[in-house]
């Protein structure tokens, strides 16, 4: 990562839901060298999510990070993963909704434990993490020495929330509907001066696809999707990110920003379609 150290979000507090790896590992380690304390969320991989927090604690003018076990699709889960984030940091400023996850097939032949896992981790996680940042950001009102807004809110999404995606018909669906929960939550708090928005990701390099990037041919057909001719790297999500925690983003909400190489300008029409 050649991000430098930077104290844009210093004093502030944030989690990141499945930040023991891939586009949330890069999150967090961004977030943390902004000057922000992180609350690491993982499922299972423990060891990973230690490695995260000792990293980010390990580098000069970051912020603290502890880690935190939950199933972000369990409301008593999240409602404590809260409540120790609020104890150990005093409150929480900033949440990056994250963590997500793929069970594919042929809509056909597609299980309705398939269908409701990737709806229970991707949208009702993502709902149920917003709806307990909301209410701390109520309840402790405004810092404004901290930040000019009363909290942030960072869906990730995906290109597929506008992009239709045959074979993995429950993940395009729970990316489509964060667009509508994610402007909902905008036009009914902004008032508040709650920011809620989205990053869309393309193709990333991580171990989610690593089918698809990790060999010469499948690279050279992901590219042909890329009009930037190269696949994105985690890095390149986690430098949005906490730009758009930041206040330098704070006239922004309501918006999915894309970051992938042009993926939604539909390559196939480069030569006239």
């Amino acid at each position: 990562m050649n991000q430098k150290p930077n104290q844009r979000l210093k004093g502030q507090t944030c989690i990141v839901t499945g930040g023991s790896s891939g586009i949330g590992l890069a999150i967090a380690k961004s977030i943390g060298m902004e000057g922000a304390n992180v609350v690491i969320n993982y499922y299972s991989d423990k060891e990973s999510a230690e490695k995260v927090a000792k990293e980010i604690e390990g580098m000069s003018e970051c912020g603290s990070a502890i880690i935190h076990q939950t199933d972000v699709s369990k409301e008593k889960q999240v409602v404590g993963m809260f409540k120790k984030a609020i104890k150990k940091f005093g409150t929480v400023d900033i949440l990056i909704n994250n963590a997500g996850i793929q069970m594919d097939a042929p809509f056909h032949e597609m299980t309705l434990d398939q269908w409701q896992r990737v709806i229970d981790i991707n949208l009702t996680g993502q709902f149920l993490c917003a709806r307990e940042a909301i209410k701390e950001f109520k309840k402790r009102g405004m810092r404004p020495k901290v930040s000019n807004a009363l909290g942030k809110i960072i869906h990730i999404s995906s290109v597929h929330e506008v992009i239709p995606w045959a074979g993995h018909v429950n993940y395009a669906a729970a990316k489509g509907a964060i667009v509508m929960l994610m402007q909902s939550l905008a036009q009914e708090y902004g008032r508040e001066k709650i920011r809620v928005n989205s990053i869309a990701p393309g193709a990333i390099r991580t171990p989610i696809n690593e089918d698809v990037w990790g060999s010469k041919k499948g690279m050279k057909k992901l590219k042909k999707l890329i009009p930037y001719n190269r696949i994105g790297e985690p890095a390149d999500i986690g430098s949005v990110a906490a730009w758009l925690a930041s206040d330098e983003s704070d006239y922004i909400t309501g918006t999915s920003i894309f970051v992938d190489g042009g993926m939604t300008c539909y390559p196939g029409f480069t030569e006239n379609g």
